[in-house]
């Protein structure tokens, strides 16, 4: 006997309604393409409940990859055994055998297929009259077990499981729509990625690159950020646009001051063309309230006039540990710090404006027309598309 199955269960997704069964067939999916790797194995769906048949597969390999999904609240090892009553005690006392340091237990039945004979309550007690009958030095404990064997008993078949692990909770990557991430070689964006993926944001990323000022080894900081993301979706398109010629010509006609705010507008406007290109409907970016300059009320209100299009800013928030913890946690922090600078510390301006008006910025910026040089920077912006399939395992541990 082994683990056979790994059961998938959900969180939020079970609230879903009418439209839950979207949310279910996208999360399949996303298991789907996640367990790509592994021929073989399959994941199918019943009632309430998904499950991973593993076919041999070694099961804690798989269970990694499923736990860095998306819409996942929890997930165990599960033996899958018939309705047949003495096959689910060998099973219980094969669970109990093979988990270590227990001394005490607690049998949980769930019958969710009424016509099994046993009731819950009595199949308890069945089930924990025979571990303790066929094994020594274990106890019972109803309230704080060491070990707790949970038993659903279902229409087709009966699983067991013995310990659960949390998944990352959130809706799946893909029901959400699609949003384009402002990604630069910082802490703060990729974790704004990731927090949007979590409530089933398809993510495309845009990078500002400013040759020769940014090297090369800048730009592959931004994809190995990128391709970090695709550990928690699918794959990501990457468009990086030249930002030389453009930002050059800000820092050199407009007050010191106001530079670091129009050149935002100038990517808010260059990311909008890239959104009404791909039929994107969101920006997201790596905004915390009050951390730097661009980043007031002031300043994230004159540089969002130049776009309609909804900006999402997850960290809005968070302190600058919090992001810091996640970005550890999801192995983007030690890519982020390496010393290669993006486009937005290279030219930083002494007094930078904390709390620039919208009407100065405006009169400055129509002594000047910028709309060929943002023209320019779009027709000009190279696509790359990562696939996500990275050489080694990332490890997953709690995030919160």
């Amino acid at each position: 006997m082994e683990y056979d199955h790994i059961l998938i269960r959900y969180g939020e997704m079970a609230l879903k309604g009418k439209n839950r069964k979207k949310f279910i067939i996208q999360l399949q999916n996303n298991l789907k393409n996640k367990l790509v790797e592994f021929p073989g194995v399959k994941v199918k769906r019943t009632q309430g409940r998904m499950f991973v048949l593993l076919n041999g597969y070694e099961p804690e390999q798989v269970m990694q990859k499923c736990k860095n999904v998306f819409g996942i609240q929890s997930l165990s090892l599960a033996i899958k055994v018939s309705n047949d009553s003495n096959e689910i005690k060998e099973a219980a006392l094969w669970a109990l055998n093979n988990s270590s340091q227990v001394q005490t237990f607690k049998i949980s039945v769930k019958r969710i297929d009424k016509e099994f004979p046993i009731r819950s309550q009595e199949m308890n007690q069945v089930l924990g009259r025979h571990l303790l009958t066929n094994t020594d030095g274990y106890t019972v404990d109803v309230h704080h077990p060491d070990l707790e064997i949970k038993v659903e008993i279902r229409t087709e078949a009966t699983y067991l499981t013995s310990s659960v692990v949390n998944g990352l909770g959130g809706l799946p990557v893909g029901t959400s729509g699609k949003s384009l991430l402002l990604l630069s070689g910082g802490i703060d964006s990729p974790v704004a990625g990731f927090l949007a993926m979590k409530r089933g944001v398809q993510i495309e990323a845009i990078h500002f690159h400013s040759p020769p000022f940014t090297s090369e080894r800048a730009k592959q900081k931004v994809l190995d950020l990128a391709e970090k993301l695709t550990v928690y979706g699918n794959a990501v398109k990457v468009h990086v646009v030249p930002f030389t010629k453009l930002q050059q010509h800000i820092f050199r006609t407009m007050p010191d001051g106001y530079a670091m705010t129009i050149m935002r507008r100038m990517m808010f406007r260059i990311s909008e063309k890239i959104c009404e290109q791909e039929s994107i409907l969101s920006m997201t970016t790596g905004e915390s309230l009050g951390q730097v300059a661009s980043q007031t009320m002031e300043s994230m209100n004159a540089i969002n006039e130049v776009t309609n299009i909804p900006i999402i800013r997850p960290l809005i928030a968070m302190d600058k540990d919090d992001i810091i913890k996640v970005s550890r946690n999801i192995d983007t922090y030690d890519i982020s710090i390496r010393p290669y600078e993006d486009c937005c510390t290279i030219f930083v301006p002494k007094s930078p404006k904390t709390r620039p008006g919208r009407e100065k910025i405006n009169q400055f910026e129509s002594q000047e027309d910028f709309t060929s040089l943002v023209d320019e920077a779009v027709t000009g912006t190279e696509v790359i598309k990562l696939t996500g399939k990275p050489e080694k395992e990332d490890e997953f541990s709690d995030l919160f």
